[in-house]
């Protein structure tokens, strides 16, 4: 329930009705135990800076076979939206998409494959928790 001071800026708000509304205006809004916090701090605070460099090295690659790189960037970039698209928007779990466009013997299990021999799954969600980790302990009063 909004109180008086909102008329001057200094209102106290717990309805998460309101919150709901204003947050929903600017992207997506979601309500979870403050035991989440770090996680999503590692998800949502960093992981654009995880995605971009997916998108980077995507277009690096594109670009080591040949393709410019303001064509091979808008590739990885828009490829990558779309996928996001697909999966918010579809309700399509990410390895439904991926077997949806992976044929047998084809470019796309080659591709996955040496990413998976890379471990690139793993990397990713380590970098995940490592981010969590680190939210965790910038969250913690400072020693002396």
């Amino acid at each position: 329930m909004p109180n008086t001071p909102c008329k001057i800026r200094e209102g106290m708000t717990v309805d998460n009705d309101i919150i709901r509304n204003i947050f929903s205006s600017i992207g997506r809004c979601r309500f979870l135990d403050e035991k989440h916090f770090d996680a999503c701090t590692a998800l949502a605070g960093s992981g654009p800076a995880f995605a971009c460099l997916f998108i980077e090295a995507m277009a690096d690659g594109g670009v080591m076979m040949g393709l410019p790189r303001a064509e091979a960037l808008e590739l990885a970039a828009q490829t990558l939206q779309g996928a996001a698209r697909m999966v918010l928007q579809g309700k399509n779990h990410p390895a439904q998409i991926k077997d949806s466009v992976t044929t047998p013997g084809g470019c796309t299990i080659a591709g996955l494959l040496a990413l998976e021999d890379g471990k690139v799954r793993s990397t990713i969600a380590r970098g995940i928790q490592v981010a969590t980790e680190r939210a965790s302990e910038l969250g913690q009063p400072a020693k002396k």
